[in-house]
């Protein structure tokens, strides 16, 4: 039987609401800039790829960014981060994500996402958000987009997910993607229950420090579940980037498979079902998706 705060976890651990702060980067000089700050960190990321993550939790909120570079010409990414259409087919392959759809035309234009367990469920049985779209920059050398809920479950409010793209060069573009979300008594006594329960092996990726041996202490807690959002929806964003070159009948299945096989990479923080069972959950929930939106 689900109680409130398995169900608010599910939710929460599903969204990761993102929000670019109106004091960060904003344009592409903005965005730019913090590509050059970065470019150590990653030429040496721990990831095996061009990527930084960065997480912070305060008393009432928490917080992820991930800076990547991937191997697509901005002319390809930019085109295809823009649009709901676009955000249902990359949100979907998230393990938690149930159901997309989107209503209205710009500049008043909705997401709705229903998010819930990690296993097939009916779609009642999840939550309904509804997300603002927006879209505030798009240009040859740059797009934003951004997505706003301002309540959830119990006491989480303030959802935001936001991305920013520019080109590097010919073949490659910058991401930043960033999410966060503010939370109240409620919520935060629902995100320690799990972390007592099931969520109590769970970690994220930065360190913390290292054990006698030299292995590393991975950070877990509240950030761990940051820092496990953040690596799954940019592992999303790649995935879906990397099936548009392949034909268009092919590119759903292709999606879902790279995803998985992406987030088995890191099968200490990521690993949650094998990979049989979490296509025919996918194939399952979008078929029924699409059936939904037929009628």
């Amino acid at each position: 039987m689900k109680t409130p705060w398995t169900r608010t976890v599910a939710l929460v651990l599903a969204l990761g609401i993102a929000t670019v702060a109106p004091a960060q980067v904003q344009d592409a000089i903005g965005l730019r800039a913090r590509h050059d700050s970065l470019r150590e960190m990653l030429a040496n990321s721990p990831f095996g790829r061009p990527l930084v993550l960065e997480s912070t939790q305060s008393s009432d909120d928490l917080r992820g960014d991930v800076y990547a570079i991937v191997d697509q010409p901005f002319s390809a990414v930019g085109p295809a981060l823009q649009g709901t259409n676009h955000w249902c087919d990359l949100l979907m392959l998230h393990l938690n994500v149930k159901n997309c759809s989107s209503t209205g035309k710009a500049p008043n234009e909705w997401l709705s996402l229903v998010v819930g367990r990690k296993f097939d469920q009916p779609l009642e049985d999840g939550y309904k958000v509804d997300f603002a779209y927006a879209m505030p920059s798009a240009s040859t050398d740059f797009v934003r987009v951004q997505m706003v809920a301002e309540t959830g479950p119990l006491s989480t409010r303030n959802y935001r997910l936001a991305l920013e793209a520019m080109p590097l060069d010919a073949k490659r573009s910058f991401i930043h993607m960033s999410y966060a979300y503010a939370y109240g008594t409620a919520a935060r006594l629902a995100m320690q229950a799990y972390l007592a329960t099931a969520g109590r092996d769970k970690v994220g990726f930065s360190y913390t420090g290292k054990t006698e041996d030299g292995k590393p202490i991975f950070v877990d807690g509240v950030r761990g579940v940051v820092e496990r959002n953040t690596m799954r929806y940019y592992l999303a964003i790649e995935s879906y980037l990397g099936a548009m070159s392949a034909p268009s009948g092919e590119r759903e299945e292709k999606r879902l498979r790279d995803w998985f096989t992406a987030t088995e990479r890191y099968p200490t923080q990521l690993h949650e079902m094998g990979r049989d069972e979490y296509l025919e959950m996918k194939r399952h929930e979008l078929q029924r998706q699409r059936a939904d939106a037929l009628h």
